[in-house]
């Protein structure tokens, strides 16, 4: 058996699609198309029952394959991420706002939102710098190591005297916490009735953001946070001159 078999038994759900939930999740980034041994031994299933489940997914859509008999993700699954997407306004809202923080402060910014356990990049807007840090969108990375993370498990209502300081000062930078050389400085982002939506932040090398730099444009960036955060509400009021202060806050 499986371990995905196991996991599903194990959890109640249903291991057809378990299985199909896996075999979707079997594209790296940057990968355009699998030969169908790559997808069964990635997903440790048999070639018959990958090549079952291949076929029903691109029933609906969610899976193709190519002529040469390497089959790839289809619009279905596409369409899944922009209506994800779509649930944080990331067109009207997020791109705008992030556009604005990289004028503001010359560096790339990002929205991050947790995923069970670990942090992803939804939505980011590239710095006009030659030299900037490069993140994937989509990719799970560890809550705990950068900025983004720290600051969403602060405003989680993670435990802990570091975690209470992010919560009193309302923003967090790190320099070579989660990749060596660079440098972050990030705020919560919250929804209606406080809830945590995500965290915004800056990236760059830390040549170029010392945490002298890091600590001036903090004030930059909670200004921003603040503001996304309005506008995901929904609300019309005008963010306070002094941000949402993390003391008003409480998990």
């Amino acid at each position: 058996m499986s371990s995905s078999s196991a996991t599903a038994k194990e959890t109640g759900g249903v291991i057809a699609v378990t299985r199909a939930l896996q075999l979707l999740e079997a594209f790296s980034l940057g990968e355009s198309h699998l030969p169908l041994a790559e997808l069964s031994r990635r997903c440790g299933l048999h070639k018959t029952t990958v090549l079952r489940l291949a076929r029903t997914l691109a029933q609906s859509g969610f899976m193709v394959q190519r002529e040469d008999g390497d089959w790839r993700l289809g619009l279905a699954a596409g369409w899944l991420g922009a209506r994800y997407q779509a649930g944080f306004d990331v067109q009207n809202v997020l791109e705008p706002a992030l556009r604005e923080l990289t004028q503001a402060t010359g560096e790339s910014a990002a929205f991050y939102v947790r995923e069970g356990n670990v942090r992803t990049c939804l939505v980011r807007v590239e710095g006009p710098q030659a030299l900037r840090h490069h993140a994937r969108m989509g990719e799970g990375l560890p809550l705990d190591k950068g900025s983004p993370g720290r600051v969403i498990l602060a405003f989680s209502g993670e435990p802990g005297a570091d975690y209470e300081d992010i919560r009193q000062r309302g923003y967090h930078w790190s320099i070579g916490e989660r990749e060596h050389g660079v440098a972050t400085v990030s705020a919560p982002v919250f929804g209606m009735h406080w809830r945590l939506m995500g965290s915004v932040c800056i990236s760059g090398p830390e040549s170029r953001l010392p945490e002298a730099r890091l600590q001036a444009l903090a004030k930059t960036v909670t200004a921003a946070a603040t503001r996304l955060s309005y506008a995901l509400a929904g609300s019309s009021a005008p963010p306070s001159s002094t941000g949402m202060r993390a003391t008003q806050w409480h998990p």
